[in-house]
């Protein structure tokens, strides 16, 4: 991501609390018992769900949905529990479809499913620290069959404070130097990198699209374009799809042939979003991610969106040159043969293997 002037925080400190529902009418027949509702819920709690019928109507079946999905369809009845644990973490769109004397009316309502869980804190240890190229804007970055790959962007270049140029490159993480690469025009953001069945993604910033290369010969493959309009940041896989973000606390989960949404993750940390969530990496069914301009890792669960656990690595601050140019920390890859970490952060000069206990 560019370079800003605003300052982030890891944990948002204002709450997003909704009023439940929409405002009602007089010629509403059916409404949201919202005196049963809260503006908030944890996973462990259960939603109860309920219809005030207004003028006594006689009602033939009920059908509740939550985010457009339908809940059991009911007889003649109003109340439904609905147990929040297998649901993601978010804003939760209620709608009541009532079907009545021959008619149906329609009621709305929204909650919000925030984390009950409070992040673990993580130490960790310095395994190795090896050269950085100080030209790499660092977006991406992730080991495949051994081998470092890492994606970069257009910031500052390290001398002449002219703006660099993205890339994408293939690196020996002992030495820092750059074993191939493809690189593009200065209108070109490049951004996260994720490989996945001998393919390189390299989304963009600004473009709105994504960039598929052969792993091995750095080939281009094809152009997928984002499935609507947003930037593209970090980027990570589960073997099977891909995860990327885009600055907010959303996390997109998309098919790698098409980049159409399969599914989508909110990150939360008890009832703050967490925004900035930057580059990505899948370990052991977890997400990590870095905290754009902040010194954080956090650790996402990947079913619902909860913060599990944080990493404090602002002392790497203190390892690396202090040049004027250098940006903050960004790229995070996991070497499964080693089971190590390996950070580092825009245009820094060292990177750092490390190993984190959790």
């Amino acid at each position: 991501m560019k370079k800003h002037n605003l300052l982030a925080v890891i944990l948002l400190a204002s709450l997003s609390i909704m009023s439940c529902g929409d405002k009602k009418t007089a010629e509403n027949l059916f409404s949201f018992n919202e005196n049963k509702l809260k503006a908030q819920y944890t996973p462990k709690e259960t939603l109860e769900l309920d219809v005030l019928n207004l003028q006594n109507k006689k009602i033939d079946s009920i059908v509740y949905t939550i985010n457009n999905k339908n809940l059991p369809t009911l007889k003649g009845n109003t109340k439904l529990s609905y147990p929040l644990t297998d649901e993601k973490l978010g804003y939760k769109n209620l709608k009541a479809t009532l079907y009545f004397e021959g008619d149906k009316e329609v009621d709305s309502s929204r909650v919000e499913l925030i984390s009950d869980i409070t992040p673990k804190v993580l130490k960790y240890t310095i395994v190795n620290t090896y050269p950085h190229d100080h030209q790499a804007y660092t977006e991406g970055l992730e080991f495949y069959k051994d081998t470092l790959y890492e994606g970069t962007g257009n910031g500052e270049g390290n001398d002449t404070g002219t703006k660099g140029i993205s890339s994408l490159r293939k690196v020996d993480y002992k030495t820092g130097k750059v074993l191939k690469k493809v690189e593009y025009p200065e209108a070109i953001f490049g951004e996260g990198i994720s490989i996945l069945n001998n393919k390189i993604y390299q989304l963009t910033y600004k473009q709105n699209e994504c960039y598929v290369y052969d792993v091995n010969t750095f080939k281009k493959i094809k152009t997928l374009p984002y499935y609507k309009p947003m930037e593209g940041w970090g980027m990570t896989n589960d073997g099977k799809n891909l995860y990327y973000n885009d600055g907010s606390e959303k996390i997109h989960i998309v098919n790698p042939e098409t980049l159409e949404q399969i599914d989508y993750l909110n990150v939360y940390s008890g009832s703050n979003k967490i925004e900035n969530i930057n580059e990505l990496e899948w370990v052991d069914g977890k997400i990590f991610s870095n905290i754009y301009l902040k010194n954080f890792v956090v650790v996402i669960n990947q079913k619902n969106g909860a913060v599990e656990a944080m990493l404090d690595l602002s002392d790497l601050e203190n390892k690396r040159t202090k040049l004027a140019d250098v940006d903050v920390l960004n790229g995070i890859a996991y070497n499964p043969k080693t089971k190590t970490f390996f950070v580092t952060g825009k245009n820094w000069d060292k990177m750092f293997e490390i190993k984190i206990n959790y």
